[in-house]
């Protein structure tokens, strides 16, 4: 199963909260107008044309319209800072979007195969395609495929895996517009099932995509930990914060696009306990500074020289 995440990488201290909003804003309200002139254009062309997959694709070009308000929706009220009730703040709605998108495309997807299951049932009864159905698939595999590297590069700058969720969704549709046109083509040749196949062949790719981003966006839910390469790099920042000895048990998980984590830190047992305070203070800043980390929890543990550990235990 491919889950496709952001680029795991620090955050970039140039792109703002409102910028990241703006970007997600604009490029959603591009995939809708797409979305709207594609959707009608293929429904009516595909119940003129006798085409079923070229209607499902345009139920399937529908849904985006569902999906991409969903993301309109979770990016204005992920955005909101923290309260009473959410002290860590309301990332999470980015990734209750994500399991909304996918919960969305699976049905869509089992209504697809449903669908062209029972077309397949009556094989006699399934019509010739007219022509004009091939070119509405092939500009629609354009139209998609371009916008789904705009908003896969738009979500990459702003690193949001809802909006790449998105994005993966409008290449998905992509995916099934070509199907489409060689079912479409199979079908002016001659074999009339070819149609329905192709109907069935979207509704499983559909499906399984929506099957992807749910399951990864329900694992995120549940605090899924952040990869191991990041939680590395994370400990690798504390371990080099001046007075930081030794760091051991971080632990990490999910909070949107952001990580909350918790790590122990070992300091010198003979100084001040304002002195640690001050070395967890730096320690916090630095990590917040450097990665995607909304909130950093240490605990001081006493670190001592191992010839002195040895001297002073009882017997030693």
């Amino acid at each position: 199963m491919h889950t496709h995440k952001v680029i795991e990488e620090p955050d970039d201290p140039s792109i703002s909260p409102q910028e990241k909003v703006a970007a997600a804003s604009r490029s959603t309200w591009v995939s809708v107008v797409v979305n709207v002139i594609l959707s009608s254009i293929q429904i009516v062309v595909g119940v003129l044309a006798k085409s079923q997959a070229l209607v499902a694709d345009g139920i399937h070009s529908l849904s985006d319209l569902v999906s991409d308000f969903v993301v309109l929706f979770a990016n204005h009220h992920s955005q909101k800072d923290a309260d009473a009730d959410h002290p860590y703040g309301h990332h999470r709605f980015e990734t209750a979007a994500s399991l909304a998108l996918g919960l969305l495309l699976l049905s869509v997807g089992v209504g697809m195969l449903w669908s062209a299951a029972a077309k397949l049932q009556n094989p006699e009864a399934i019509p010739t395609v007219h022509g004009l159905a091939l070119w509405v698939a092939g500009i629609a595999l354009v139209a998609k495929e371009t916008l789904f590297r705009y908003m896969l590069t738009v979500a990459k700058r702003v690193k949001s895996s809802m909006l790449v969720a998105n994005a993966w969704h409008a290449r998905s549709d992509a995916a099934s517009s070509l199907v489409v046109g060689l079912g479409i083509v199979g079908n002016l040749a001659g074999y009339p099932l070819l149609d329905p196949i192709a109907a069935l062949i979207v509704g499983f790719m559909v499906g399984k995509m929506g099957w992807s981003f749910g399951w990864s966006a329900l694992h995120d839910l549940m605090d899924r930990a952040a990869d191991d390469e990041e939680v590395a790099a994370i400990r690798q920042t504390l371990l080099e914060t001046p007075g930081v000895r030794n760091v051991h048990d971080v632990r990490s998980r999910k909070m949107g696009d952001m990580i909350v984590v918790d790590a122990h830190l070992e300091v010198d047992a003979q100084i001040t306990v304002e002195a640690g305070h001050e070395i967890s203070v730096l320690a916090r800043q630095r990590v917040l500074q450097r990665h995607r980390v909304l909130d950093l929890m240490t605990h001081l543990d006493p670190w001592r020289r191992p010839d002195l550990d040895h001297a002073i235990k009882p017997g030693g």
